[in-house]
């Protein structure tokens, strides 16, 4: 299978057994992910919605890209400060970059971790989902981990970054001219290691660093993981 349908695939396999495993149920509050994986979970929850098989889900985006795809498909969109939400959602679903054998993630290649991290650490049940390229033994070593960064501290929080072992890049825009400016009005910092790194400790490390927002390290709260293989098989990690 090409990776296109493997994302396909993995979305909506995932989708469909979390909704017969009452994961996926009437009423539910669910953070919806960005990205062109995430994007297939969000058209597969809107054909349960349409069809009847799940009612009055409630839904918190991570991204203008999937606020507008939620308002296209008709799902209502509100934020974790709403009242119906209440800060705390029944399960999460999204993307990433790279997921180790402990679940560890990279997210961000989308620059939008900070708005994930917000989602998906504040979900009961995290759901992560991707194609056999994310699937990797080690983090940090060759997907580069995202820092979204407030403008002004680019130079000392690179110094910090580059003690802690890291190779930072500022990542610029694509038909932009400059830097890339996230959903949150920040820039960002992709960084590299020449060895593996102990994914929950380098979180800890980076986020107290002053003048970094959130880093695309996601350890925290560990996500059932569907994998899709290029056999049309899909591997399932931390079902619980």
């Amino acid at each position: 299978m090409t990776q296109n349908e493997q994302k396909v695939l993995v979305a909506n396999t995932a989708v469909d057994k979390l909704l017969e495993e009452g994961k996926i149920f009437d009423g539910m509050k669910i953070g919806l992910g960005t990205g062109s994986t995430a994007m297939p979970a969000v058209k597969r929850l809107a054909e349960h919605i349409q069809n009847g098989k799940v009612k009055d889900v409630k839904a918190v985006v991570t991204s203008f890209q999937t606020a507008v795809a939620c308002q296209e498909l008709g799902i209502p969109v509100y934020t974790l400060n709403d009242k119906i939400i209440g800060g705390q959602l029944d399960l999460a679903i999204d993307g990433a970059d790279e997921v180790d054998d402990d679940c560890n993630c990279i997210k961000g290649g989308g620059a939008a971790h900070l708005r994930e991290k917000l989602v998906e650490y504040n979900s009961k049940i995290f759901v992560v989902i991707g194609d056999s390229s994310k699937a990797v033994k080690t983090i940090g070593t060759q997907f580069r981990v995202p820092v979204e960064i407030i403008g002004d501290a680019r130079v000392p929080v690179t110094q910090a970054l580059n003690k802690l072992g890291a190779d930072c890049v500022l990542r610029e825009g694509v038909k932009k001219a400059g830097p890339v400016i996230t959903d949150n009005g920040n820039m960002i910092l992709d960084c590299h290691w020449e060895s593996p790194i102990n994914v929950a400790e380098m979180e800890d490390k980076i986020n107290q660093i002053v003048g970094v927002v959130e880093n695309g390290l996601f350890s925290k709260n560990k996500p059932i993981v569907f994998i899709a293989q290029d056999d049309g098989t899909v591997d399932i990690k931390n079902w619980h």
